[in-house]
């Protein structure tokens, strides 16, 4: 680091035990802040908050959970109460033969050759972001909502194709809404109430939750009636795609479900990632040299494309090294079906069994300097424990869109860092605050120099 020796923000952990009532009112806060300490030095911590729970950090008991006994450890009734309203049945909540199906039938979707063809969306998204970053002259930006403008810009036109149909607005808007009130864990959720109990945050975001779902049915009608275009988008491949095994095709309802899920983790997730970076970055100006350095080695003064991203390796370890000190779903829980025993510790049926990425990916165990920003850490993937860093999940259930977002990603930071030397403002560092995803609470101010 360069800006006075200072370690990047983080979460200040838990170090004394908490009771019910304290830890819930801390996760509608910020759930990372309920995440003991000590999990960042040890492999495995249990506990008992109106449930039996355990976090796991060893790599090889998450590899047990997520490949070999992935049956075993869906998804938590807390993860499913949240997001099923939003989202349905759909890829990130369905388990068994259900998710089975829908990801047969959408992995083509997310094809290289897919990808690729998307990329030009990308780099005009990106293009109209350094634009907008020009504009502001010496005036601080938020690049937190920069980000987020320029994530939906990309995932509302690969989606829709800039359809008039569909209401970018309406959505973006429902997204948000939806995020604030209902992504916050109601009492009800830690004490495992089943789903037909009324949570309030939920009755709150009703209305932008129904809009959100008619705006998108309409579009999904709109485009089957029209048919696709001449370079298909996400919608128009999951309107053609069929599972090969069962030959089923989704229907409307399933259709829009998958669909609002990849809105809303496809422009969330970048836009965060993103925004991270920059923060990151502006700590440390000799990084943004060398991002610098090789971006004007490859593109020159020209656009950032997607040919390039394989040719960019240093701002792809940029992007790496902030989603391992600030990953977007930086807490995955999962409910145990069947007695069990990890790292020497007995698992009843029933219990929570949480993976608390935050803590994985800062483990002293794991990680030396953990809490530090150092991208040379990934100048040799190979060298990392596969299921010590798990920004994307692992198994079969990895995010199918993980290769879209990481070259989105790349096009995006490259395209910036390659035209300004980003700053930070005094006084104006974020806070990293998990709802349902991990924000920098009050936004990331920089100040940008056109180079």
């Amino acid at each position: 680091m360069n800006i006075e020796n200072r370690q990047p923000v983080k979460v200040p952990l838990v170090r004394e035990p908490w009771g019910i009532f304290k830890s819930l009112n801390a996760a509608r806060q910020n759930v990372l802040s309920i995440i003991p300490e000590i999990a960042t030095r040890q492999p495995m911590v249990s506990g008992k908050t109106g449930k039996r729970w355990h976090m796991v950090m060893d790599p090889e008991a998450i590899r047990i959970m997520l490949l070999e006994r992935l049956d075993q450890y869906p998804k938590s009734l807390v993860t499913k109460n949240l997001l099923r309203p939003a989202i349905g049945e759909s890829l990130f909540i369905a388990e068994g033969a259900h998710w089975r199906w829908q990801r047969r039938t959408a992995a083509p979707v997310f094809s290289h050759r897919n990808v690729m063809n998307l990329a030009p969306i990308m780099t005009g998204a990106a293009d109209r972001a350094a634009a907008r970053v020009a504009t502001a002259g010496p005036r601080a930006v938020d690049m937190l909502d920069e980000m987020v403008t320029t994530t939906f810009d990309v995932i509302s036109d690969v989606t829709f194709s800039g359809d008039g149909s569909f209401d970018r607005d309406s959505v973006h808007t429902a997204i948000d809404a939806y995020i604030s009130e209902a992504g916050k864990i109601s009492l009800f959720d830690i004490l495992g109430a089943p789903d037909w109990v009324p949570r309030p945050g939920r009755i709150m975001s009703g209305k932008a939750l129904k809009q959100m779902k008619t705006v998108a049915d309409t579009a999904i009608d709109a485009r089957a009636a029209r048919g696709a275009d001449d370079v298909p988008d996400l919608l128009d491949l999951l309107l053609d795609g069929e599972d090969p095994k069962s030959k089923r095709k989704m229907n409307t309802a399933e259709l829009r479900d998958n669909l609002l899920t990849f809105i809303v983790a496809g422009h969330e997730t970048t836009a965060l990632t993103l925004a991270w970076s920059l923060y990151l970055c502006a700590f440390d100006l000799d990084v943004q040299d060398r991002a610098r350095a090789e971006i004007q080695a490859v593109c020159a003064d020209r656009p950032v494309t997607g040919e390039d991203v394989s040719k960019l390796p240093f701002v792809r370890q940029i992007i790496d090294e902030a989603l391992r000190l600030y990953p977007p779903a930086a807490m995955v829980s999962r409910t145990a079906m069947a007695p069990d025993t990890l790292c020497g510790r007995e698992i009843r049926k029933g219990d929570t069994v949480i993976i608390p990425i935050y803590a994985l990916h800062r483990s002293h165990v794991l990680w030396k300097d953990p809490d530090a920003f150092n991208p040379d850490r990934f100048a040799d993937p190979k060298a990392i424990d596969r299921y010590a860093y798990l920004p994307f999940g692992d198994g079969p259930r990895i995010c199918i869109g993980a290769s879209f977002a990481l070259q989105e990603a790349v096009i995006i930071l490259a395209t910036l860092l390659g035209r300004f030397r980003f700053h930070p403002v005094a006084g104006k560092d974020p806070s990293p605050v998990m709802i349902l995803t991990l924000r920098p609470e009050g936004g990331v101010w920089l100040t940008a120099e056109p180079v």
